[in-house]
C-alpha cells in the first residue's frame, strides 16, 4: 500500500524536485518505508511515491519504477493479487528485476496496453502511468473504488494525488470551497464522487482511466468495468440453480478472493466485530492458515455500542490469535482533533472514530488487516433493503395528509418523552410483547410517514440534511445519488436499486473513503475480499431471494458462514459500528461545539446559515430532539475547515 501524486506542468519549473518532494511528504503516512520521484523536464510531468513495503521488500519494489522497454512509468498505490498468475501468463525470456505485482503491471502494459492489462488486474488500486512514446499520462482507479484518487487544475496545471493535502502542497493552491458539494456533504454525511471540497479538483470515478495528450488539453474519462452493465448483464440471463449449488459457489469464490489477499511479506492479521461479514472473512481465512490467524477488536463500556464479547466467541470458536482493546471515551474523543488531518476532505460518519482506534490497535501487531465491508451492499444486508418494500405497503394505506399529520404528532413529543412512555407501560405487558423501539427510532420512522414513493423512503434514510441549500448559502446540490437511481426503471424491483445505488454510491464515497482513510493514517493496509470483482459479478446472478429470505438479509452469506460458525454466535440485531456521539455532544464535546456553532462562528465565512442550524442545536442540547448526525455534520465541516483555513479557501468578497 502507498500513496501517490504528481503534475503536468503546461510550463516546466525549476523547482519541480522541491515539489514533488512536498507533495510525497504530506502523504508520508500512506508509505513510511521508501519515496522516490520521476521528473521529465523536457515535458514538465512528475510523479512522486511514497511507499510502505508488502510484497518484494527489496529495492526492487522501489517506485517510480520503469518498464523494462522504457515506455512507460508507473506510481502505484493497491495490491494486484494475481500478480504471479499474470507473471507466468507473460512467458519465459523476461528478466525480471524482483517478486514485485508493479513491475508485472508494466510488463503487461507492454503486453496488452493499458486498459488489456487493467482488465486482467484482480484487486485494489490506483495509479499513474506515463507512455513517453505517446507522450500521455494515464490515470486508473480500481473496479469498486477501494483506493482514492483526486485530480484538477492548480493555477493552469494539472495534479493528481492519493488524497487532497498533496494537492494542497502544490505552489499557488488557493482554490475555493465547491458550495455545491458542500449541500451534497451536508446531505450524504460525504462528499459523493465526482465531486470534492475545493472547485476544480475531482475524484476519479471507480472503475475508469483517464487519459490526457497535454497538461492543458482535455482529458478522456472512460469505463474499463461498470457495476450498472454486470447487473445489467445479470438480469438478462437469470441464472436457475439450486439453494446447495449455489452455496457452494460462493463458498468456492469467497476462499479464493481471501486466499488472494492472505498474501504478504509482512504481518497480516483482520477485524474482527463477531456479525456476519468480518466473521465470515476470519472462518475462511482460518480454514487456510496453518496457524492462528491474528483478529482485533475494540470494545466500549456502553453495552449498546460493544461488539467485543461476540467477537471474542467467534474468535474463540475459531482458534484465533485475539487482541480485543476496550477503549474509554477519552480515547474515542481525543481522535475528534485527528478527523480534519485523516480525512482531508469533510467527512462525518461518525463510525471513523473506532475505525481508526481498530486500525491502530492493528497497526502494533500487523502491516496488514482483511476487512469485511461489502458485504451489506452485495447482499442486502442494510435494514432498508428489506424493509423499504413492507414500510411503503403499509403507508399506501393511509392518506399522505393523514400520514404527514401522524409525523407531526410524534415529532412533538421528544424522544427522552417516548422512551419514559414506552418504559412505564411495557411493565404492563407480558415479556413476549416488548417490542425493540426507541423515541429516536420512532422520530426516524416519522421522517419516512409522507413518503410518495419507495425510492423516497430509501432516500431519505440516506438523507441527513433534507434541504441542504437551505443550510448552504448560495448553493445548488447537484443531482448524484437521486439522479443515479432515476436511471434504474429497468431494474426488477426497489430492492435490487437500493443495493445497486449503495454499491456505486455509498461504498466507495462512505464506507471505503473511511477504511481507506482510517487505515492509512496508521500505515495499515486494510484488504476487503468481499468485494471482490468476481464476487460483485456472482452475487448480481443471484435470485433476490439468496440475498432477502424471510424478512432476513444477506441469505446466502449466512449459509456460508454456518459451515463455519454455529449461527447462535453470529445471529444477532445489526449494531453498526458507532459512538454515542448524542451524549458527547451534550456533555465532553458540548464546550467544543458550542465554539463552532456560535453565530459568529457559523457566519465567519460566509457559507452556512445559521438560523436552522442554531435551532437544531438548540432543540439537540435540550434534549427536545436528537439531531446528532446533522450536528456532527456541521461540526466536523467548521472544524476541517478552521483546520484548513490558511490554504484551502479564499473567501471571494
Amino acid at each position: 500500500m502507498c500513496g501517490i501524486a504528481g503534475f503536468w506542468q503546461a510550463k516546466s519549473s525549476t523547482d519541480a524536485d522541491e515539489i514533488l518532494t512536498r507533495m510525497g511528504n504530506a502523504i508520508r503516512h500512506r508509505g513510511p518505508d521508501d519515496s522516490g520521484q520521476f521528473f521529465d523536464c523536457a515535458t514538465g510531468l512528475g510523479l512522486a511515491h511514497r511507499r510502505l513495503s508488502i510484497l518484494d521488500l527489496s529495492v526492487a519494489g522501489h517506485q517510480p519504477m520503469r518498464s523494462h522497454s522504457g515506455r512507460y512509468t508507473i506510481v502505484f498505490n493497491g495490491e494486484v493479487y494475481n500478480f504471479e498468475d499474470i507473471r507466468a501468463e507473460l512467458g519465459l525470456g523476461i528478466a525480471w528485476k524482483g517478486r514485485s505485482d508493479t513491475e508485472v503491471m508494466l510488463e503487461a502494459f507492454d503486453r496488452w496496453g493499458i486498459e488489456g492489462a487493467t482488465t486482467r488486474f484482480i484487486g485494489m488500486f490506483a495509479f499513474a502511468v506515463w507512455d513517453v512514446l505517446e507522450r500521455k499520462l494515464h490515470l486508473v482507479r480500481d473496479r469498486l473504488g477501494i483506493k482514492p484518487l483526486f485530480y484538477g487544475l492548480v493555477g493552469g496545471h494539472f495534479v493528481f494525488a492519493s488524497e487532497l493535502k498533496a494537492i494542497r502542497q502544490y505552489p499557488g493552491f488557493a482554490n475555493e470551497i465547491d458550495r455545491n458539494a458542500l449541500a451534497l456533504y451536508m446531505r450524504h454525511n460525504c462528499i459523493p464522487c465526482p465531486h470534492s471540497i475545493y472547485a476544480g479538483i475531482f475524484k476519479l470515478p471507480p472503475g475508469c482511466i483517464l487519459t490526457m495528450t497535454s497538461p492543458q488539453g482535455e482529458y478522456q474519462v472512460r469505463r474499463y468495468w461498470s457495476a450498472v452493465e454486470v447487473a445489467r448483464r445479470a438480469f438478462a440471463s437469470p441464472q436457475s440453480v439450486d439453494d446447495t449449488d449455489f452455496i457452494s459457489q460462493l463458498d468456492t469464490k469467497l476462499r479464493d478472493a481471501i486466499r488472494m489477499r492472505m498474501i504478504a511479506d509482512v504481518p497480516l492479521g483482520a477485524f474482527l466485530s463477531g456479525g456476519i461479514d468480518s466473521s465470515t472473512v476470519v472462518a475462511l481465512m482460518q480454514a487456510q492458515s496453518n496457524r492462528p490467524v491474528r483478529t482485533f477488536t475494540i470494545g466500549f463500556a456502553q453495552e449498546e455500542y460493544d461488539e467485543a464479547a461476540h467477537a471474542k466467541r467467534v474468535a474463540q470458536h475459531l482458534g484465533t490469535h485475539h487482541t480485543e482493546l476496550y477503549v474509554t471515551p477519552e480515547d474515542a474523543l481525543n481522535v475528534v482533533p485527528l478527523l480534519p488531518s485523516i480525512y482531508d476532505e469533510p467527512f462525518a460518519d461518525a463510525s471513523q472514530i473506532p475505525t481508526f482506534l481498530v486500525s491502530r490497535l492493528a497497526r502494533e501487531h500487523v502491516t496488514v488487516a482483511l476487512s469485511g465491508d461489502g458485504g451489506d451492499e452485495l447482499f442486502a444486508g442494510y435494514n432498508r433493503h428489506y424493509l423499504t418494500r413492507s414500510i411503503w405497503r403499509s403507508l399506501q394505506r393511509f392518506p399522505r395528509p393523514l400520514r404527514k399529520a401522524a409525523a407531526a404528532c410524534i415529532h412533538s413529543i421528544p424522544p427522552a418523552g417516548i422512551d419514559a412512555t414506552y418504559r412505564f407501560g411495557k411493565s404492563f405487558l407480558p415479556h413476549d410483547k416488548h417490542w425493540a423501539i426507541s423515541g429516536d427510532k420512532l422520530h426516524k420512522f416519522a421522517r419516512l410517514l409522507d413518503a410518495e414513493s419507495p425510492q423516497a423512503i430509501y432516500l431519505r434514510a440516506l438523507s441527513h440534511w433534507d434541504q441542504p441549500t437551505e443550510i448552504v448559502q448560495h448553493s445548488v446540490e447537484p443531482d448524484t445519488v437521486r439522479g443515479f437511481m432515476a436511471q434504474l426503471s429497468w431494474m426488477p424491483g426497489i430492492e435490487e436499486a437500493m443495493m445497486l445505488t449503495d454499491l456505486v454510491n455509498y461504498l466507495p464515497d462512505d464506507i471505503l473513503t473511511k477504511v481507506d482513510r482510517a487505515s492509512m493514517a496508521t500505515s495499515l493496509e486494510a484488504r476487503i475480499p468481499l468485494i471482490d470483482h468476481r464476487i460483485v459479478e456472482f452475487a448480481w446472478g443471484l435470485p433476490l431471494r439468496f440475498k432477502i429470505r424471510n424478512g432476513i438479509g444477506k441469505w446466502i452469506l449466512r449459509q456460508v458462514l454456518y459451515r463455519y460458525v454455529p449461527r447462535e454466535l453470529v445471529e444477532r440485531p445489526k449494531m453498526g459500528f458507532g459512538i454515542p456521539i448524542d451524549s458527547w455532544l451534550r456533555g465532553p464535546l458540548r464546550e467544543w461545539a458550542e465554539d463552532l456553532l456560535t453565530t459568529d462562528a457559523l457566519n465567519r465565512h460566509g457559507l452556512l446559515n445559521p438560523g436552522p442550524i442554531r435551532s437544531k442545536w438548540q432543540e439537540h442540547i435540550s434534549g427536545k430532539r436528537n439531531w446528532q448526525h446533522l450536528i456532527w455534520d456541521v461540526l466536523v465541516f467548521q472544524d476541517w475547515l478552521e483546520h484548513n483555513w490558511s490554504s484551502s479557501y479564499r473567501n471571494p468578497s
